[in-house]
């Protein structure tokens, strides 16, 4: 008990000791040019870049989950992808002027960021968190989760290292390296932070926005994916399997139940299989609920991101050697029928159902069971079906005819390149986005008077007596205020490339 008391005071003096670090390093960053801010970027993104199997086969080594040559793609992602894809945003200075309503956007960092980050994709988290951070001159605290420390500070050492190097401030970028809870909650509040960025569980996320500070927190995703009769069914199953068991399903997006369309269920079904879908029966489908599930339904953290034969042997069931994933046909949604829910390992849930509109009402089900405003895929040639799973379904990112695991990040689609993904206010975020450098970005504007105030606005107060013969109206404020905003324009807009 005493061991555990002072584990706590220490993380907690920690926290309070890199919160006043990295606020001292930030404002001293907050000055920084944007060449300067881009040289040290891109320093950390290559570093991470260059270490990225080497941090993969930590996380899997720490955690247990997943495939180490996964985590290398995801940690390449994370670092390269990302970085392509917000190196040239301007952070620094002037960003825009409006010439019509001349009004001038100014870049503004948020200032110190607590970064929360989760087990199931720790390196990757960390390596993107501190790079969009670092892009908009903010410090950032990783706050790791205590199951994947050490490979989560080790990718905090390596980037810090790399930005350092080049002139990044000592304390700008840093990590708890000393985890208990007390510890990460003493860091969320501790004045000298000004953001959360929270990606992880449910619990995370709550007590995040319950903090009473600025949170971006992202939680769990149920995503179904519906295949419609105009799929192509054999690329369908391939997306399918290989997205599922990417990495072992530790990404919230990967998809979590199948409907098939009834005239191709039967294709389909054989396609997965050629691809490695085992198709478990009913006892071996009641041992796998048990095995993933907790009596109160949350997820028995012994499953997460196991292999099909990992989790067999937890069960008590077989699986052959060649089975990728493992597929349970499913016909009900909600608490009794487990496996319904997010499953983070290679479990997935299979519906058949005749039409889209029944596939449609079968993914709303699923989505409201836990994955509200995340994500879902359509696998479809029919261009009518696509837009009416993206009018009506309520998530904010549904990917086409690609795996839900790299379509929802942006690694196989147009969508901003992210490892956190925000569910909008339908699940309890203030964001409906791919999260990246602009949301933690503060903008300020410039607005010069382009409209007079109306003359009633001058009219006096009750009771105020007139002084003596009111003033007529300026015509000007004591300078030539046209030729000198002219000015302003022809400035901004060359400094903008747009003279």
């Amino acid at each position: 008990m005493i061991d555990n008391y002072d584990t706590d005071l220490r993380s907690m003096q920690e926290a309070r000791r890199l919160a006043i670090a990295a606020r001292e390093a930030q404002r001293e960053f907050a000055h920084a040019s944007q060449d300067t801010v881009d040289r040290i970027v891109e320093a950390m993104a290559e570093a991470a870049f260059a270490a990225a199997e080497h941090l993969g086969r930590l996380a899997h080594d720490e955690t247990g989950f997943g495939v180490p040559l996964h985590k290398k793609i995801k940690n390449e992602f994370a670092s390269r992808k990302v970085w392509e894809s917000i190196k040239d945003v301007r952070t620094v200075g002037i960003l825009d002027f409006d010439e019509k309503n001349k009004v001038m956007e100014i870049a503004w960092p948020v200032g110190v960021i607590a970064g929360l980050i989760p087990s199931t994709n720790p390196t990757s988290t960390a390596i993107f968190k501190i790079l969009i951070a670092v892009k908009a001159r903010n410090a950032i605290i990783i706050a790791p989760h205590p199951s994947a420390r050490d490979c989560t500070y080790e990718t905090m050492r390596i980037m810090a290292e790399a930005g350092e190097a080049v002139g990044m401030p000592h304390g700008l970028v840093s990590s708890l390296s000393i985890i208990t809870l007390p510890g990460t909650q003493e860091l969320m509040r501790h004045w000298a932070v000004d953001m959360i960025l929270a990606t992880g569980g449910t619990g995370m996320v709550k007590a995040a926005h319950s903090i009473g500070k600025p949170a971006i927190g992202v939680g769990p995703g149920n995503a179904p994916v519906w295949v419609d009769r105009s799929a192509d069914v054999k690329k369908a199953a391939w997306d399918i399997v290989n997205s599922k068991a990417f990495d072992c399903s530790v990404i919230c997006a990967t998809e979590q139940s199948v409907i098939a369309d009834k005239p191709i269920a039967a294709e389909l079904k054989a396609e997965m299989e050629k691809n490695g879908a085992y198709w478990v029966d009913e006892t071996q489908k009641k041992a796998l609920e048990r095995t993933l599930f907790k009596p109160n339904g949350m997820i028995d953290a012994r499953s997460v991101g196991k292999t099909p034969q990992q989790l067999a042997k937890l069960a008590g069931i077989q699986a052959p050697p060649w089975a990728r994933i493992l597929v349970a046909p499913l016909d009900g949604v909600g608490p009794e029928h487990p496996l319904s829910r997010e499953k983070l390992t290679t479990v997935l849930g299979f519906f058949v159902e005749d039409g889209w509109h029944a596939g449609c009402e079968r993914s709303i089900q699923l989505i409201k069971f836990g994955g509200k405003g995340h994500s879902m895929v359509v696998h479809a040639r029919d261009e009518e079906v696509i837009r009416a799973f993206g009018l009506e379904k309520p998530v904010f990112r549904i990917s086409v005819n690609t795996w839900g695991t790299m379509g929802a990040i942006g690694g196989t689609t147009g969508l901003t390149p992210s490892m956190t993904l925000a569910p909008g206010g339908l699940g309890g975020a203030v964001i409906a986005d791919n999260i990246s450098v602009q949301h933690v970005l503060n903008i300020k504007r410039l607005a010069y008077e382009i409209t007079p105030p109306p003359r009633d606005a001058t009219a006096l107060a009750p009771g105020v007596q007139p002084r003596g013969e009111a003033g007529a109206p300026p015509t000007t404020l004591g300078f030539d205020q046209d030729d000198q905003l002219e000015s302003i324009v022809r400035r901004v807009l060359k400094e903008l490339g747009r003279s």
